[in-house]
């Protein structure tokens, strides 16, 4: 048994999603693994990860429509608004997106649909620069 691990930075534009699956893909296939599980973790509380469609750009439209009426901005709404109103919501939409994933590796790709892609899910309006952990284990 093998295992690999790594630290991926990824510059955002502010709030939106942000494609990471040729970067992670380039990392797992440089391991040399066959067989095994990556896991991704995102370092902070204001963003995170998910697995979603990549082909359709209405998909990411409609999901950051949907997010802004489920977690609104706004200062009446929250107590915590230390950086500013956008800044609860943030970390609302993170903890109903989750900041970690587990994809299996079979003969050596990672096992994603077809058009599934890896995104970083940054819920702040202004950039950012993120870090996601990945940690691999296999043969």
């Amino acid at each position: 048994m093998q295992q690999a691990t790594t630290i991926l930075s990824v510059d955002t534009h502010g709030q939106g999603l942000t494609e990471v699956t040729r970067d992670v893909a380039a990392w797992v296939r440089a391991q040399g693994m066959t067989e095994g599980l990556l896991t991704l973790f995102c370092r902070h509380t204001s963003a995170s990860l998910i697995i979603q469609e990549n082909a359709a750009p209405e998909v990411r439209t409609d999901i950051l429509a949907y997010f802004a009426r489920i977690a609104p901005e706004d200062r009446r709404a929250y107590a915590h608004d230390d950086e500013g109103p956008d800044d609860m919501p943030a970390h609302l939409r993170a903890i109903l997106t989750g900041v970690h994933l587990s994809i299996p590796l079979i003969d050596g790709r990672l096992a994603l649909g077809t058009w599934q892609g890896i995104y970083l899910f940054e819920h702040r309006r202004a950039p950012h620069r993120r870090s996601i952990a990945l940690h691999m284990m296999g043969e």
